[in-house]
């Protein structure tokens, strides 16, 4: 119920109102609490209003007058939508890079001092305003195609510490595009996140075959800027094979593993899965081969943009207190570009070229190519593919 229709059922109960006993006041004002859900006393004071008034259509209106107009949230919705999406604490420490980028590209059609109280607004404000902007999401669950395998023995186990450890530790898990249903062949989603860093790499795949895994961890490998030291993914069998651990072992890497049925011992990636493969790209099936090549133009563009322009933010302490857990999270959310350059084991040389990299880049430039992309690759599975199920 709009605040004009309350008023207008309060404005109604009027003249009953100022007739009534005190016994009936109360009947009426029970009534239209239930009705309008204001609370008593505010409705109180809206027929005194209108009683006191000359007109009995006038509002009254208190309170602080607004300062954050439409033309802010306007301004604040397009940078929420170049960040695809981000929640109000992450996209808070992005709003300045934003609007830097976009008036270098003559993008930005916001006045001064639309900018200007944007680049003002608290934290809390851009909370409450991004709010408004969220949109109701598919609430469902993928499939996990995991299972045992004979040779888990050959790879140890590692459950942490995972704070302290250097850049080229990652951890890595397959996410697959099935739809509803696990039978038959189909696209499969190979994920890297780089611990230190949260730096992310994904490829796309068909199935998950001992050899395509391996070759795809070649390219993540080849497309990381600094040397690839250890992966850590769950016991699924395209993991846990000679294949990739004689590859491990011929580079020079290190391989650990989760425990069986234990989800957090992998929690850096898992929870990209959802937040990243899931959101980007959907739960459709993805079940013909030509979709392979189609997903990966995607992903160069959106590893990019994920790195570059989309923050996190970690948590730093979890207590366990009596059945909850209480946790203590960063308070600045950081991109994994920015985790780059204030790590202090990362080259200067390295940090130099993703620096020139990061000045030529555009997130609303970025997002239009990836949707563009993605329209390109669902037209491919349309086309070619069997009917979802």
């Amino acid at each position: 119920m709009t605040m004009e229709t309350k008023h207008e059922v309060i404005r109604d109960s009027l003249e009953d109102y100022l007739k009534a006993t005190r016994k009936e006041k109360k009947l009426i004002l029970n009534r239209l609490e239930t009705t309008t859900h204001m609370h008593r006393k505010a409705i109180i004071r809206r027929l005194r209003c209108m009683q006191v008034s000359n007109s009995a259509y006038a509002i009254d209106r208190r309170g602080r007058p607004v300062y954050y107009t439409a033309d802010v949230t306007a301004a604040l919705k397009d940078v929420w939508d170049a960040s695809h999406d981000l929640c109000g604490e992450l996209l808070h420490p992005l709003i300045r890079e934003y609007v830097s980028i976009f008036r270098r590209d003559k993008m930005w059609d916001h006045s001064d001092e639309a900018t200007g109280k944007l680049m003002a607004m608290s934290m809390g404000t851009c909370k409450a305003r991004v709010n408004e902007f969220q949109k109701v999401r598919r609430k469902g669950r993928g499939f996990g195609s995991t299972s045992p395998s004979q040779l888990k023995h050959i790879i140890l186990i590692f459950t942490g510490p995972w704070k302290e450890v250097m850049p080229g530790v990652g951890q890595v898990d397959t996410v697959v595009h099935c739809g509803s249903t696990l039978a038959g062949d189909m696209v499969y989603t190979l994920n890297y996140v780089d611990i230190a860093t949260s730096w992310e790499v994904l490829r796309a795949q068909w199935n998950k075959g001992q050899e395509v895994t391996k070759e795809n961890m070649s390219v993540i490998r080849d497309r990381l800027l600094w040397r690839l030291t250890m992966i850590h993914p769950d016991s699924g069998s395209e993991f846990i094979n000679y294949n990739l651990k004689n590859w491990c072992d011929e580079h020079n890497i290190d391989f650990t593993r989760s425990r069986p049925s234990h989800k957090n011992d992998n929690q850096y990636v898992e929870e990209r899965n959802g937040h990243v493969v899931r959101k980007h790209i959907g739960y459709m099936r993805l079940d013909v081969k030509e979709v392979v090549p189609a997903l990966n133009a995607v992903y160069d563009i959106l590893c990019l943009y994920l790195n570059h322009f989309v923050t996190s933010r970690r948590c730093l302490e979890s207590v366990r207190m009596g059945s909850k857990y209480k946790k203590k999270f960063e308070k600045v959310a950081k991109t994994p570009y920015q985790r780059v350059l204030e790590h202090p084991s990362i080259s200067d040389v390295i940090k130099e070229q993703l620096k020139a990299e990061h000045s030529t880049l555009n997130p609303a430039i970025m997002k239009k190519e990836i949707e563009r992309l993605k329209t390109i690759m669902y037209d491919i599975q349309r086309k070619l593919g069997g009917p979802q199920v």
